[in-house]
């Protein structure tokens, strides 16, 4: 049975794997000239630059997720970096008379919570009763992924799903909080402020950061040393080893139906691709609404269309330095607030800056020197993306200028940095778009918003359509590496059931 494959990132080429395991034939076409879709390095002048990649879930066998990413790959070989501080918040407030200003997340949940008993004793219930939340976490036996009992399972099969019953009705009963909700909570005004910059004045659901926080604690989301590549990479040969195919270069314009069956693809080249079934790892606008021309949508694809139901993931204004200076006296990632708004083209207001400091990776720079990649979330995507398609000379100039400001604003954060640059990076919204396709440029798909339980609306199959279906970070609200290895496998093993064959990861 042939299968072809839209997109060669994680979710793609893992669902190639995992179908190669099981003796189908499949072939990944991909539009861009290398592997990886968001998850991807790019190299200038001897520095190496991520896309975003900061940890991974499942980097030992305390997260369920290290099984599934070791069915692909050896994940001894890689060396996982596990920080000591997940992130420090600079904040207005000052919690003693030594002026600290700074809130630093402790990835040790015994630390963090001496740390912020020591900060706000008055709180000292609210405090305890988190961190007993998050331990609570790490007792309970997790799937891989939350999500809704398979109807396709036999009743005796579903029955083991009552073994997660204890970790549902915790989830029930948390999913409420968020970091807003925490905060009000609070008496302490420093911790207070803390807590509502989370997720930089965004409220998301607290269980965003309590559940890796948990993982924290058992040192399972791990930085892999060489970034993207390194878990990558060692996919991508899995792949290639088990027999599968894969071109690069090669765009798919269309998915082909007949009588409500996928039968195939027809590339940009004119080249048209028969397939007994068809995977789209691709963009969920790009498949649903391009290569199958919204013939098959119901009113939740409409109100998802429209975001309704789902907002997309803001996408990224990115300037990455390649600096002359190893910085060992600052944090890895850093949070702190602008004495003067910044405000971009595009409209958006930035009143904080989040710099990610990449000087424990040796990879990534020569010796005595490090990448600083300074990110600003934009929800006006289309303003980039027009723009360069309508005025390239003047995309150019607004970026630049955009940036300029910015390194002004980390030479006077950091030090006098600014005659140290040797490499400047920008990738805008519609960097993001071209070279992978995102709808506005989105970096993880749907934004999770106050409710990352919630049983998805996006589905991996389309109404009125059989032998096809659709995986990657889409699929679930919030994204990531772990939906798009997740769905890939689902996925797979609901072809081999339908298939009457037995799923085997060997």
């Amino acid at each position: 049975m042939k299968i072809s494959i839209i997109g060669a990132g994680v979710a793609g080429l893992s669902a190639g794997c995992y179908l190669r395991m099981n003796d189908f034939e499949t072939e990944i076409f991909e539009r861009h000239s290398t592997f990886g879709g968001l998850c991807t390095h790019w190299q200038r002048d001897g520095y190496n630059f991520e896309s975003g990649l900061q940890w991974v879930l499942g980097t030992n066998e305390n997260n369920p997720f290290y099984h599934l990413w070791s069915e692909l790959i050896d994940m001894s070989a890689i060396r996982f970096i596990n920080h000591d501080v997940r992130m420090e918040i600079e904040v207005k407030e000052t919690h003693d008379n030594t002026g600290d200003n700074v809130f630093h997340l402790y990835t040790n949940l015994n630390k963090l919570e001496t740390y912020m008993l020591s900060i706000a004793p008055e709180d000292g219930k609210v405090i305890r009763r988190l961190i007993r939340s998050i331990r609570k976490i790490q007792t309970l036996e997790i799937p891989p992924m939350i999500k809704e009992v398979p109807k396709i399972l036999p009743w005796y099969k579903k029955i083991g799903y009552i073994k997660y019953l204890p970790l549902l009705l915790f989830l029930q009963k948390v999913k409420p909080e968020t970091n807003v909700t925490f905060a009000r909570k609070l008496k302490n005004p420093f911790l207070k402020e803390a807590f509502k910059l989370l997720f930089d004045g965004e409220e998301m659901s607290l269980l965003v950061i309590t559940l890796p926080l948990a993982y924290n604690d058992l040192k399972s989301t791990g930085y892999p040393v060489g970034g993207s590549a390194a878990l990558v990479r060692p996919i991508l040969h899995k792949y290639l080893e088990l027999g599968g195919k894969i071109r690069y270069e090669t765009e798919v314009v269309k998915i082909i139906t007949e009588k409500k069956h996928a039968t195939g693809i027809l590339l940009k080249s004119g080249e048209l691709i028969t397939a007994d079934i068809v995977i789209s790892a691709a963009d969920w606008h790009f498949t649903l609404f391009s290569a199958l021309e919204g013939k098959f949508i119901d009113s939740t694809i409409k109100k998802l269309k429209n975001q309704e139901q789902l907002k997309v993931y803001p996408s990224v204004f990115m300037v990455s330095l390649g600096v002359a200076q190893t910085f060992q006296n600052h944090p890895h990632f850093l949070r702190f607030p602008l004495l003067r708004p910044l405000v971009s083209p595009d409209g958006s207001r930035y009143d904080r800056m989040e710099v990610h400091i990449n000087n424990y990776d040796p990879t990534h720079a020569p010796v005595g020197k490090t990448v600083i990649s300074v990110s600003f979330y934009s929800h006006f995507a289309d303003f980039w993306i027009t723009l360069r398609n309508s005025n390239q000379e003047l995309y150019r100039e607004e970026k630049k200028k955009f940036a300029d400001v910015v390194i002004a604003l980390l030479d006077e954060k950091l030090g006098k940095l600014k005659n140290k640059i040797e490499v400047i990076d920008i990738a805008t919204p519609a960097t993001f778009q071209r070279y992978t396709n995102n709808w506005k440029g989105s970096v993880q798909g749907w934004f999770p918003g106050k409710n990352i339980i919630a049983v998805t609306p996006v589905k991996n199959e389309l109404p009125g359509l059989k032998d096809f279906y659709f995986i990657g970070h889409w699929t679930q609200p919030g994204g990531g590496l772990p939906v798009a290895l997740k769905s890939a496998r689902d996925t797979a093993k609901l072809i081999c059931y339908r298939n009457g064959i037995t799923f085997s990861v060997c």
